[in-house]
């Protein structure tokens, strides 16, 4: 396709799907063309109420020649199978994080991918909302003068106490780490770059858990991850990083805080679009906040970024580059605290432009 809006076809009909097709269906400059499942009947019923003119299997949304980009919102462990079925199929693919369960077949991902001149995406694209975006902007402008160190934090008592299916957030490719360390360490990546090396530790505090709500209630299931993980982290860039990923807390809390020379900024929660952003300088007796500017659309700027990056011949922010060392920084962790030493990465990633200041999801870009 030469020109105009950029067509879609999203591929998983769960529950992260609403969110996307909320946003992916008013972008001017998308066109939703298609959804797919296993489950034809839930793939029709997420259709019917988007106004998506087909619903089908996977092999049905990719023979349809207008759909340029497949949106691949399948569960962590089908990843890689459908990026690479689309991928054969010509179509760029954008996917849900994490890019795959393994760095090597993330790695093949992008092997082909590049074989075929295609483009991979990946969330999460939080980093590309106000919040982030600002965040960058004021360690850019020295608000807290040359970064020193971050410390990340996300903990809780973990999700089978709301989840009705939680069994698969504590099998091989989920846990803590896995499941929302993405968006913490992305945020992290997206601001300082590649990391170098790691250290790391993880425990389990319990070899089972139970089911707090829904039919499931009461029913006891294995865990078959680590539970609370504990990172060190040494950018290439230079500044260092401390980073907890908790499931074991009876506390809530998520944070990331970057240290300067001049002060201290405080980043909003990188599972959001939003702020709040604030500084406390030495001199400082509170924080004090700073302005949040920018997009808080939500799920899909990163599909929508990659589509007119597409059009325009420019690079996409939410990258499979990107995600590959995310990827290939999780598994570092995990097997630095497995060996209980210190790892040295293979991969690195691109830097992240900034979003213009202009640059408005509703706007109509590629009439």
């Amino acid at each position: 396709m030469s020109g105009g809006p950029v067509g879609v076809a999203v591929v998983g009909a769960g529950v992260i799907s609403t969110q996307y097709l909320d946003h992916l269906t008013v972008f001017p400059d998308l066109k939703v063309l298609a959804v797919a499942d296993l489950d034809t009947e839930r793939a029709r019923a997420a259709a019917g109420a988007y106004g998506v003119p087909v619903a089908g299997d996977l092999a049905s949304v990719l023979a349809i020649p207008e759909v340029e980009i497949v949106v691949n919102l399948t569960i962590p462990a089908a990843h890689a199978e459908v990026a690479t079925a689309a991928l054969r199929a010509g179509k760029h693919v954008y996917g849900e994080k994490p890019l795959a369960l393994a760095p090597s077949d993330g790695a093949k991902i992008l092997a082909e991918a590049q074989s075929r001149d295609l483009r991979v995406g990946s969330a999460p694209d939080t980093f590309l909302g106000a919040g982030l975006q600002s965040a960058a902007r004021a360690l850019a402008a020295g608000a807290i003068g040359e970064p020193v160190s971050a410390t990340a934090v996300t903990q809780g008592p973990g999700p089978e106490k709301w989840h009705p299916n939680p069994e698969f957030l504590y099998q091989y490719g989920a846990g803590p780490l896995f499941d929302i360390g993405p968006y913490y360490l992305t945020a992290l990546v997206a601001l300082f770059g590649p990391v170098a090396r790691v250290a790391a530790s993880a425990r389990q505090a319990h070899g089972h858990r139970v089911i707090g709500s829904g039919p499931k209630e009461g029913t006891s299931f294995a865990v078959e991850v680590p539970t609370h993980v504990h990172a060190l982290l040494d950018f290439a860039g230079g500044p260092s990083a401390s980073a907890t990923f908790s499931f074991d807390s009876s506390v809530p809390r998520r944070m990331i805080e970057v240290t300067g020379t001049e002060g201290t900024l405080s980043l909003p929660d990188p599972n959001t679009f939003e702020g709040p952003l604030q500084v406390r300088g030495f001199d400082d007796e509170d924080w004090r906040d700073l302005p949040v500017t920018g997009t808080v659309a939500g799920r899909g700027l990163g599909v929508l970024d990659m589509a007119r990056a597409i059009r325009g011949g420019a690079e996409h922010r939410a990258s499979g580059e990107l995600a590959q060392h995310v990827l290939d920084l999780m598994a570092t962790i995990t097997d630095a605290a497995e060996h209980r030493t210190v790892r040295t990465l293979e991969t690195s990633a691109p830097a992240v432009a900034p979003l213009p200041d202009a640059w408005d999801p509703a706007a109509s870009t590629l009439t």
